[in-house]
């Protein structure tokens, strides 16, 4: 055979920006071959993709899989959204290096930071690891549906350091950060993409004491930061200061000294960038500052969200809006079934309705003039009409009892979304803005994390059906945009210089989707994680084929079972195409 793979017939968003164009791409050893317009010759696996776009995989720089890849192989949701390869060890938060004993701890750190249910962490991993290098060895031993790469967390590695000291966040001595130094020169030499830290107080560990690191001065930053510059490789990535708006005068602060230390250690730094309230145009100035900064010669790259970071809130979740009243309360100890039966009944919806001061309402039930419920498909840009507080006027009834209802539609099961940040103007137009920065970063995900509030490791396809071809309450992204965005820009931030791109010599990680008929499913609970544990799960349809290295992973949106995907280490570089093999 000639080829292994041949794809037909597609329409080729390659990766680089430019206009789709019919053409077929052949697959060898797990390497494009070859990309043309017509490409001839026998093939092991031919792929009718007549009226079907054909991409790279799509690369997801901002995930939180540190546990769940020592478990789950697929790295669900992930894998059903076109994702080939994710990037974890974000927001300083992981749990390699790791001192014998100290586990417990950095499972609460994970917990608190990224909402993963600590029962499934400690269930869920097999710890084999104390280093940072033999944390890659375990991984690189597992098989996955998807290629994954990892960062050194600064939490752990300050925690590891320093003890009770760093996990207090007291100030590191010159001797703590050259020791600091050292476990990060062991670990982005095994391998790791970069370091990562977490300096926003809304990041805090299941005990509430802040991550490990918020308080870092800049001497502890910029020492652990040159040991980039010394091995010419890694990514410097931070969940910033003010990040999630706790503090408006922090982010421009953070971007002095980010800037700075990118222009010292000539490495790219990237930072979370999202619409805060408290301060609604703040986003603006920071994406100036970063251009200003990248003409100086600094690697700044903001990372931005492709839709509005909220909360889903329901009879499902943890946070609901009548929580605090002991009727409701006092229920939620019965199955879940027996529970909606019971809050459906007059008389227990009289007492909870009656227990509400209105003088002093929960935060949620003062915000129905900003919850909406999800609809299917889902909406993430709704408009004040389509809020619960909106809705119930135009039907005449108050809010909080209209509220009351809706929770109990889809046999209980409706959702709403509480946007938090990224939508001060109920508008995703700022949005859109962000992401034609021209240093923007398309991420935040947090694929694997905030299991029972959110569930954005869908973005992807939310990027090809609302940005691309839904959207009605303003301007669009094209097509070659956004698949750019989430391909040769991502890939080539965290030096996957591999992929990226439908171009021979890459790898054979692509795509194969219905766009006319993309559809993003709701959000559903499911407890499928160790112990029991529940979390958001979000599928697509519309996926005709998802292959790594060659190898189908998905078909028809439904898994294959095949386990191509491996760890990475380190930068790739593009390889030559392959020389074709005899017929």
């Amino acid at each position: 055979m000639k080829w292994d793979l041949l794809i037909q017939g597609g329409t080729l968003i390659d990766g680089s920006g430019g206009a789709p164009r019919a053409g077929d791409v052949a697959v060898q050893d797990g390497r494009i071959a070859e990309v043309a317009p017509r490409i001839e010759g026998a093939a092991r696996r031919r792929v009718d993709a007549r009226g079907l776009a054909v991409t790279p995989g799509f690369v997801d720089i901002h995930t939180h899989y540190d546990g769940q890849a020592t478990w789950d192989p697929q790295l669900s949701p992930s894998c059903y959204h076109g994702v080939t390869t994710v990037v974890m060890g974000n927001c300083g938060v992981g749990f390699a290096p790791v001192a014998a004993g100290k586990q417990q701890f950095l499972i609460e750190l994970m917990e608190g930071v990224e909402d993963i249910p600590g029962a499934a962490l400690s269930e869920g991993i097999a710890w084999e690891w104390e280093s940072f290098p033999e944390y890659l060895d375990a991984l690189d031993r597992r098989r996955f549906g998807l290629d994954i790469a990892t960062q050194v967390p600064h939490g752990a590695v300050r925690a590891y350091v320093m003890g009770e000291r760093g996990a207090n966040n007291e100030a590191a001595t010159p001797a703590d950060i050259e020791q600091m130094a050292k476990l990060v020169r062991e670990g982005v030499a095994a391998g790791a993409l970069g370091f990562s830290t977490s300096r926003t107080i809304a990041h805090r560990a299941i005990s509430g004491e802040p991550v490990p690191g918020t308080f870092a001065a800049e001497d502890e930053l910029f020492g652990i930061g040159r040991v980039l510059a010394e091995l010419g490789a890694g990514v410097f990535e931070v969940a910033g200061a003010g990040a999630a708006g706790e503090d408006v005068a922090a982010p421009k602060a953070e971007l002095d000294w980010m800037r700075r230390l990118s222009a010292e250690i000539h490495r790219p730094v990237t930072f979370a960038l999202l619409q805060v309230d408290a301060a609604p145009e703040l986003w603006r100035e920071l994406l100036a500052l970063s251009a200003q900064a990248a003409a100086e010669g600094a690697q700044i790259f903001p990372q931005v969200a492709g839709r509005p970071f909220g909360m889903l809130i329901g009879h499902q979740t943890d946070i609901h809006p009548f929580a605090d009243r002991p009727s409701y309360s006092a229920l939620l100890e019965l199955p879940f079934e027996a529970r909606i039966a019971r809050l459906r009944e007059p008389a227990t919806k009289r007492r909870i309705l009656s227990e509400g001061d209105p003088a002093a309402p929960s935060l949620l039930v003062a915000q129905l003039g900003r919850a909406f419920p999800m609809g299917d498909p889902p909406n993430y840009e709704p408009a004040y009409e389509d809020s619960v507080e909106a809705r119930a006027h135009a039907a005449g009834r108050r809010p909080v009892e209209y509220l009351y209802d809706l929770l109990l539609e889809k046999e209980g099961r409706e959702l709403l979304l509480l946007p938090v940040l990224n939508y001060s103007e109920l508008c995703a137009d700022p949005i859109r803005e962000m992401m034609f920065h021209p240093n923007a970063a398309l991420g935040l995900g947090d694929g694997g994390a905030h299991c029972g509030l959110i569930c954005d490791a869908s973005i992807q396809t939310f990027m090809l059906t609302h940005w691309v071809r839904d959207r009605s309450r303003g301007a669009r992204v094209p097509l070659p945009f956004a698949v750019k965005r989430m391909t040769r820009d991502t890939a080539a931030l965290y030096g996957l210089g591999d992929r990226g791109l439908l171009a021979p010599g890459m790898k054979a990680d692509l795509n194969v989707i219905d766009l006319e008929k993309l559809k993003l499913l709701p959000p559903e609970m499911v407890r499928d994680l160790p112990a029991g544990g529940k979390r958001f799960m979000q599928r697509a349809s519309g996926y005709r084929h998802i292959f790594v290295s060659g190898v189908e992973t998905l078909r028809d949106d439904e898994l294959t079972g095949a386990l191509p995907g491996r760890l990475l280490r380190g930068a790739r570089a593009a390889r030559a195409a392959c020389a074709p093999r005899a017929v």
